[in-house]
C-alpha cells in the first residue's frame, strides 16, 4: 500500500509456537491488490464511486456485516471461531471468495484476504489482524455507505479540467499523485497535520523549490516545543545546530535566553540546512497559500511505514521526494534527476522557480472507488463527514473510537543522554 514499502509475505511471519502451519495454501490470486493509475480526482473515480454505492447499498440491504470478536491477534495458524466470523465478515465485503468456505483454520486464502482489505483501508498489509484492522474490519456497512455518498459529492467538484499536469495531496489517506495527461505518474506516502494542528484543504499552486533550506522555528512551536525541550535539555539547540538571532541579526547563545519564560519568542531560531537534522529534509516545495504550510522532505524517514502518518504542524511530508521534485521540475530546463542530486549532495542553499507552476490539490476525501471496482476508505480522522460509526455489537467487536485515532505523542523530558524528539514542521 505505501510508497516504497513491501507487503509482507508468509515467510515474513513470526509462527513462534504455530509453526505446524507453516504449511503454504494457493490462495487466490485474484486478491491481489494492484495501485491504480487512475487519479483519485478524475471522472473514472466518480463514476467508479457512483458504482460502488449501489453495491454497499445492496450489503446493507442484505444486512451489512457482523463484527470480528476480538480479544486475539489473528493470522496464519490461529484457529478457532474468531476465525470463523473473520471469514463471514470478509467475504460479505467481498475481500474472501465464499468458496473459500469456514474453516476454523487461518490460512492463506484468509491471509491474502487480510491484505486485500487492509490495502483497500490503507494500512500496512501484513495479513496480521490487530488493533487497526480490528477497528476498520468493525465499522458497520451503513457508515462505510454513508462515507461514500458524502464523498462522492467532494469528488464531483474535482471532475473538471484541473490540469494537464497537477499535483494532490489527500490528506485522509496520507498520500500524494503527481498526475499527467490523465494518469498517475508518481505516487508517495506523506505525513501530514494532527488533528490538532490539521493540514488545510486548498487548491493551489506550487511556484518554486528550495534545496538544502534553512528551517525558522514559527513562534508556535518556539512555544509549543522549544521552550520545553530546552528546559529538559540545555544542550538541545546545539545538538539540532539551531541558532539564536536577535532583532538586529546578531546570534545569541543559549545561555543568554531565559528558558523559564516566554523570552525565547522575542528571538528567531533557524536550523542550519541538513538532511539528517533539518526538519524540512533536503527539499521544501513551496505554494502560494495563506496558511503558511507547504510541502517538504523530513530527516524522519520511518514515519513512512507507519499505518498513520498524522504527525505534522500542517504542513506535508512527501516519501521519495527525489522523484517528486524531479517531476515538478521536468519542463524547468537545467533540472533534471543527476543535477539535483548533485545540488543536493551539495549541501548549498539552491532556489529555482518552476518554468511552470503546477496545480496543487490539497483534499480530504475517505472514500472512494477504483475503475478495477475497489472501495478504499480511510479514517475521517479530522472528523469532517459529520457523523461516526456506532458498533453492530459492543459485546463482540473491539471499542471503536470515533474514527480518530489519537495523534502520536513524544515526549520531550527525559535524562541528557536521551535523545529528544526533533521539533516539527512549520505550521
Amino acid at each position: 500500500m505505501h510508497a516504497g514499502t513491501a507487503a509482507a509475505g508468509p515467510a515474513d511471519i513470526s509462527f513462534g509456537e504455530q509453526a505446524e502451519w507453516a504449511q503454504r495454501y494457493d490462495a487466490d490470486s485474484r486478491l491481489a491488490v494492484v495501485r491504480s493509475n487512475t487519479p483519485v480526482l478524475s471522472v473514472q473515480t466518480f463514476s467508479a464511486t457512483e458504482q460502488a454505492i449501489e453495491t454497499y447499498r445492496q450489503i446493507v440491504s442484505n444486512g451489512g456485516w457482523t463484527p470480528v470478536p476480538a480479544g486475539q491477534t489473528l493470522k496464519i495458524g490461529a484457529n478457532g471461531a474468531a476465525v470463523v466470523a473473520l471469514r463471514r465478515r470478509l467475504a460479505a465485503s467481498g475481500d474472501l471468495d465464499p468458496s473459500a468456505g469456514a474453516s476454523p483454520v487461518f490460512d492463506s486464502f484468509v491471509d491474502a484476504a487480510v491484505k486485500h482489505f487492509q490495502a483497500r483501508h490503507g494500512l500496512l498489509q501484513s495479513g496480521v489482524v490487530s488493533k487497526e484492522t480490528f477497528t476498520a474490519l468493525n465499522v458497520p456497512a451503513d457508515y462505510r455507505l454513508h462515507q461514500l455518498e458524502v464523498n462522492l459529492i467532494r469528488l464531483r467538484s474535482y471532475t473538471g479540467n484541473l490540469g494537464d499536469r497537477f499535483v494532490m495531496a489527500n490528506i485522509p489517506a496520507m498520500e500524494v499523485e503527481t498526475v499527467e495527461n490523465g494518469v498517475v505518474a508518481t505516487h508517495h506516502a506523506a505525513g501530514v497535520g494532527k488533528i490538532d494542528r490539521q493540514s488545510p484543504v486548498m487548491m493551489t499552486k506550487a511556484i518554486d523549490i528550495n534545496f538544502n533550506p534553512y528551517w525558522t522555528v514559527p513562534v508556535s512551536i518556539i512555544r509549543k516545543d522549544l521552550i520545553p525541550r530546552m528546559q529538559k535539555d540545555a544542550n538541545y539547540l546545539n545538538d539540532h545546530k539551531i541558532r539564536i538571532f536577535d532583532k538586529d541579526g546578531q546570534e545569541l547563545q543559549p545561555n543568554q535566553i531565559n528558558w523559564n519564560s516566554l523570552d525565547a519568542v522575542n528571538y528567531k531560531f533557524r536550523q542550519d540546512p541538513g538532511g539528517d537534522l533539518n526538519s524540512l529534509g533536503v527539499v521544501r516545495i513551496n505554494i502560494n497559500n495563506p496558511y503558511g504550510v507547504y510541502m517538504h522532505d523530513t530527516p524522519e524517514k520511518g514515519i513512512f511505514g507507519d499505518d498513520d502518518r498524522f504527525v505534522s504542524s500542517g504542513c506535508i511530508r512527501v516519501q521519495n521526494v527525489r522523484d517528486y521534485v524531479t517531476w515538478l521540475l521536468k519542463d524547468t530546463p537545467g533540472w533534471d534527476r543527476p543535477h539535483i542530486d548533485e545540488v543536493i549532495r551539495s549541501g548549498d542553499r539552491t532556489d529555482v522557480k518552476l518554468a511552470t507552476q503546477i496545480p496543487v490539490y490539497w483534499v480530504y476525501i475517505t472514500a472512494w472507488a477504483t475503475p478495477e471496482g475497489l472501495a478504499q476508505f480511510r479514517e475521517d480522522i479530522y472528523q469532517r463527514d459529520g457523523f461516526s460509526p456506532v458498533a453492530a455489537d459492543a459485546s463482540m467487536a473491539p471499542p471503536l473510537s470515533p474514527m480518530q485515532p489519537q495523534p502520536v505523542s513524544h515526549p520531550v523530558g527525559g535524562a541528557r543522554g536521551a535523545a529528544l524528539e526533533p521539533m516539527n514542521d512549520d505550521q
